[in-house]
Parts: structure tokens; sequence; C-alpha cells
């Protein structure tokens, strides 16, 4: 990585990036920012204090003498996961926590703003790394105050926007066309030369038989066939944990649809809006997807098949509209080694028992996307934008 030309643009960046996380919670109120409606989400007040916390634990602290901490109680309150630095709060009952207040976090994130821009200040090339993973790691939480806070309140009957002047992006008609891709080796990984989480490494060679990928994400109006064909009552197309869970919670339609004497409404950034048929579907679990693959008479890419297939000009432009679920479980790759300390538990920890998602969506900052990014999720999870795009073996 090019250390000095990063930390010369390092204050500049992080303001912009903190700033972006207070635009998203300025339509909310300080309730809405309260509220927890599961335990896979969390309250827009916690994902701007935690945010903050890491660079208070990671950077200030550490790095800035003198630094006062904003009020010792917060690393139990907001460290999320990091079991080497204490004991926190259980993520389930952060709901539960409404105090501090929304009003003490955003002094919270002035106190640490202005400590932050003393520490970039200097310039030091050996706390860039740190502070590029701890933007990095807010634009995360950027994503995932939106996905949450929808969640919240799609619980309501009226659904309003988390974004009031969101545009929906319309979908283009047209058929779906397999691209043919050689088998050949590549080289899947992040190469060096920007941030990239430790997760997209080290780079290796992987080997691709020939296959077929489609080159258009799964429509809504293709979905509607698959439901109206019994793809949510046949049991044959669901993985066993899958077909269980259609069981119990009577899944009929992807995440915030909603059927009106109208037509079909779904839940967006911008509150409740009609259905388009030729957007793509979003908001569906790994087993869905599977299961629609499996009903299409294809499957699910692999994670390196999406790799070396990214930014081909045959493909469509949506691929930062859904995060694309793939068949691949969520590894490590050869000779990864998770980094010494707390900052270790970012990624490594989690490599087991959650599949892996290429592309980007409607929610991720577009700066945060790159072909080799690896998100990941367990197979059962839908609050996210998550999609599909087909495969095939080649003949």
């Amino acid at each position: 990585m090019n250390y000095m030309g990063l930390v010369s643009r390092l204050g500049e960046r992080y303001r912009s990036v903190r700033a972006h996380t207070e635009r998203l919670a300025s339509a909310l109120s300080d309730e809405d920012q309260c509220v927890q409606s599961m335990p896979d989400a969390s309250p827009v007040k916690w994902h701007r204090a935690h945010t903050t916390w890491f660079f208070e634990q990671f950077a200030l602290s550490p790095h800035l003498s003198g630094y006062s901490v904003f009020d010792q109680k917060f690393s139990f309150l907001f460290n999320s996961y990091y079991e080497t630095v204490g004991a926190r709060h259980p993520r389930p009952t952060r709901g539960l926590i409404t105090r501090p207040g929304a009003q003490e976090i955003s002094a919270y994130r002035r106190h640490v703003d202005e400590g932050m821009m003393r520490l970039l200040e200097r310039r030091e090339p050996e706390i860039a790394n740190l502070v590029e993973l701890g933007l990095n790691h807010e634009q995360q939480h950027q994503e995932l105050l939106v996905t949450d806070m929808m969640h919240a309140f799609a619980q309501g009957p009226y659904a309003p926007a988390v974004w009031p002047d969101w545009r929906e992006p319309q979908g283009a008609a047209g058929p779906t066309r397999f691209v043919e891709i050689a088998g050949d080796t590549v080289e899947i990984g992040h190469a060096g030369g920007a941030f990239a989480f430790d997760n997209e490494g080290p780079r290796h060679k992987a080997l691709l038989a020939p296959f077929r990928l489609a080159n258009r994400l799964v429509r809504n109006s293709e979905w509607l066939e698959f439901m109206n064909d019994g793809g949510y009552i046949t049991p044959t197309l669901w993985m066993s944990d899958g077909w269980a869970l259609v069981a119990a919670h009577q899944w009929r339609t992807p995440l915030y649809w909603r059927e009106s004497g109208a037509g079909w409404l779904q839940v967006g950034p911008g509150g409740l809006a009609p259905l388009d048929p030729e957007a793509p579907v979003r908001h569906v679990s790994w087993y869905e997807a599977d299961a629609y693959a499996r009903w299409a008479g294809a499957r699910l890419p692999t994670e390196f098949e999406m790799e070396a297939a990214a930014g081909r000009h045959d493909m469509e432009e949506w691929d930062s509209y859904v995060w694309q679920w793939t068949g691949s479980a969520y590894l490590p790759y050869p000779g990864f080694r998770p980094a010494e300390g707390a900052i270790g538990e970012y990624n490594g920890k989690f490599m087991i028992n959650q599949m892996v998602l290429r592309g980007g969506s409607l929610a991720t900052p577009p700066e945060h996307l790159r072909n080799t990014y690896r998100n990941f999720f367990h197979p059962d999870k839908r609050w996210q934008f998550t999609g599909v795009r087909l495969a095939e073996d080649a003949a």
C-alpha cells in the first residue's frame, strides 16, 4: 500500500465517511434510533456509537498521548465481539440500552472526531492502516444501519422511509443469457496496492472448469413464476434445513413483499412501494436462492467463478443492486493468518457455518466495492439486500 499517499488523504476521508453516517441517521428521530427489531439487528444509535468506540479503542487510546476517554462505560456497552478487549453487553438486548441517548452519542462522536483530527494531523504512517480499517468498518455499519432500520420500520403497517429522498432504480426488461466462460487457472484474492480486508487474501491460484454465468440477476417477475409454480411448497427443491425454516416460518415470498388489491408491494429504503417486476429480486436467504436455482435447472456460482467473471462487458450493470449468494462456504484462503491481538478477531473467527456473497448492494457505499470483497452471512439470513445470479456447468 502507498502509505504516504494514504496518510495525506486520511483526514479528508475520515471526515467524509463520518459525515455520511450522520447523514444516514439525520432523518431518524431519537426514538427511531433506539429500536432493535430482532437479535441480528442493532439500534441506529448503537451503530453510531460502536463505530466511534472502534476509533477510540484502537486508535486514540493507544496512540494519542493525553487522550481522555469519553466514558469508561462505553467500552462495555459498545464493544461488539472483541473478546480480548473485555466484557460487553449482549447483542440480542442492545435495544434495551435506553441510555446514553442519541444526543449523547452525537456528543461522543464529536469528542472522538476532535481527537482523531489531532491524531491524523501528525501524518504518522504506522497508524494509516489502522485508521483505514476503521473507516471501512464504519462503511460496513452504514449499510447495516440502513438494513437494520428498514427491518424495524417494516414491522409496522406503513413502513416509513429510511431515506426520504430515495429513488428506486428502474428495472430493465429483457431476456437472460448465459455467458460461456472458459475454464482456466485464475488468480483469486486481493493483489495489494489499496485497502482490503484480511479475508480477501492471500492471493492464490484456483482451477475453474468451464461454466456459464447468467448475464442478469434473477428478476422479481421470475421469482413470481417460482412462487406460482409451488416453489415454496415443493420439498424436493430445498435443502433439509431450509425446508424446516419454510415450514416453521411459513415463508411464501421474499422478505418485505406484501400483497395488496392493487398488486404486490415491497418495502425499500424509500418506504412501501409497488414491486417492480423487472428489478432484481432481493431479501432472499441462501436457502431460497438455492431452491430457486434448482427449480430453474441451474445452480449458484462459486465465489471464484464470480470473481473471475467480475467486470466483464457482457454482464449487466446491476452488480451493485444486491449482494449475490454463491455456492461457496466462507472459509479461509490457503495461507490465511489472522492478525495478532484484537484486530485479528475481525474476520477469521467467523469462518464457519456461513456462505459467501459477492458484488454489492443498494446500501453499500460505492467506494467500498471491489471485485475481491467477500461478504458472508448464515444461510437463513435475508434482511440484507441479498439476491441471485444463476450459473450452469458448461456442456
